[in-house]
């Protein structure tokens, strides 16, 4: 099933992403490089990088979006968590959502159907690397039976401040 709606968000469709939805994508995530520390990035990525980024964003690591009418209101991710072969059944994975859009339950429909993929291309386990301060990133992964396993004291520095970063695990 390569498309789904998803009733925990309305009018909302979960698809696989396409090349046309890169500049969407890239405003979404930009926008929290910008404006948040969900992301440890601190400059805004070009299209030369969404490109790259989409060309390993496919089979065993696909990347999905959130549509309402036209328009991509979220986006997420499998991604290679360590590229140590040992590790090859280990995922993580990411969520954004458009600002203005969040609480609605899209980043709810994106893990959900995150969690249906990756049961199905037989990973073993799904990793979140949420910075400390990102409570309702933490809520969402606990709401869909992630438990913390530890956390990284003051690894990253955005924002003129030291982060923690949590590790979050979600067994398949």
């Amino acid at each position: 099933m390569d498309e789904q709606k998803s009733a925990t968000s309305g009018e909302v469709l979960i698809r696989t992403a396409e090349r046309k939805d890169l500049p969407a994508i890239a405003e979404i995530y930009n926008h929290y490089v910008l404006h948040s520390t969900c992301t440890f990035a601190t400059e805004p990525e070009d299209a030369a990088y969404w490109n790259k980024w989409f060309e390993k964003h496919t089979g065993l690591h696909p990347a999905i979006v959130a549509e309402r009418g036209r328009e991509v209101v979220g986006w997420g991710t499998l991604s290679t968590w360590n590229s140590r072969c040992a590790y090859r059944q280990t995922v993580e994975n990411s969520v954004y959502v458009r600002e203005g859009c969040r609480r609605g339950g899209i980043g709810i429909a994106l893990m959900e159907e995150l969690i249906r993929r990756a049961r199905e291309l037989r990973h073993r386990v799904i990793i979140a690397q949420i910075a400390g301060d990102q409570a309702a990133s933490e809520e969402l992964h606990r709401r869909m039976g992630f438990r913390k396993v530890g956390v990284l004291e003051g690894v990253g520095f955005k924002f003129e401040q030291w982060l923690d970063v949590a590790l979050w695990q979600l067994q398949l």
